[in-house]
C-alpha cells in the first residue's frame, strides 16, 4: 500500500473497460445520478471528463453548505484520458474540459465527532508531511492566521450556519486541522 490515488490507478489500469467510475467504500450513486449515468451510457461522450456533485452525511444529516456541498469530484472518465493524484484527499487530474452529470453522489462520512476527531489527527499529520517534503518552512502565521481564517470562512463565508450545530462543527474541525498541520509542520522542523 502506498497511497488512495496509486491504488486507483492500478485499478484503473486493470479494468477491462474503456470507461471508468470510482466509487470510495463509503459512497453511493443517488437515484438521480444513476439515471444520469443511464442516460449517458446510451449517447456518445462530449468529454473525457465527467464530475458529479458529492453530498455528505454528517453525524446523522445532510450537509448543504459548509463548503461541503456540491463538492464536485471528477469520477467517470475514460482510462488513460485522466489520473488520480494527492495524499490526503486525491483526486482525478485532468486537463481539458469537463462535463457534469446531474445528481448526488451520496458520501457517508462521519458518524460521531470523535470519528471526526480521529480523521483529523490523521489528516493533519499526513499534510504536516507533505509540507515538509514539498519544503514548506514557514508554520507559525499557519497557525495563528491560517486556522482562523478556515474555521470563518467555513462558518460564514460558505454558510455553514445554515447547516445548524453540524455547520459549527465542520467548521471548528476546519480550523482545528489547519492550527494541528502548522503545528506538527513546526514540530517536524524541530526534529531535523
Amino acid at each position: 500500500w502506498t497511497s488512495y490515488s496509486d491504488q486507483k490507478n492500478f485499478a484503473a489500469a486493470a479494468a477491462a473497460h474503456e470507461w471508468i467510475l470510482s466509487l470510495d467504500a463509503d459512497e453511493e450513486l443517488s437515484p438521480e445520478l444513476k439515471a444520469a449515468l443511464l442516460r449517458w451510457k446510451q449517447g456518445t461522450p462530449e468529454f473525457e471528463v465527467y464530475e458529479m456533485a458529492r453530498r455528505a452525511f454528517y453525524l446523522g444529516a445532510w450537509i448543504g453548505h459548509s463548503g461541503w456541498y456540491p463538492d464536485r469530484q471528477r469520477r467517470l472518465y475514460r482510462r488513460g484520458a485522466a489520473a488520480f493524484s494527492g495524499i490526503i484527499h486525491e483526486s482525478l487530474r485532468y486537463g481539458g474540459h469537463v462535463g457534469r452529470l446531474h445528481g448526488d453522489l451520496w458520501h457517508y462520512t462521519i458518524r460521531t465527532f470523535g470519528e471526526h476527531r480521529d480523521k483529523v489527527e490523521k489528516y493533519s499529520t499526513l499534510a504536516a508531511r507533505q509540507m515538509m517534503d514539498s519544503g514548506r518552512r514557514h508554520w507559525r502565521a499557519g497557525m495563528w492566521l491560517a486556522a482562523p481564517w478556515a474555521g470563518f470562512r467555513s462558518y460564514v463565508v460558505r454558510a455553514g450556519f445554515l447547516d445548524g450545530s453540524r455547520g459549527l462543527r465542520i467548521a471548528y474541525m476546519a480550523a482545528r486541522t489547519v492550527w494541528l498541520k502548522y503545528q506538527k509542520l513546526g514540530r517536524l522542523l524541530e526534529l531535523r
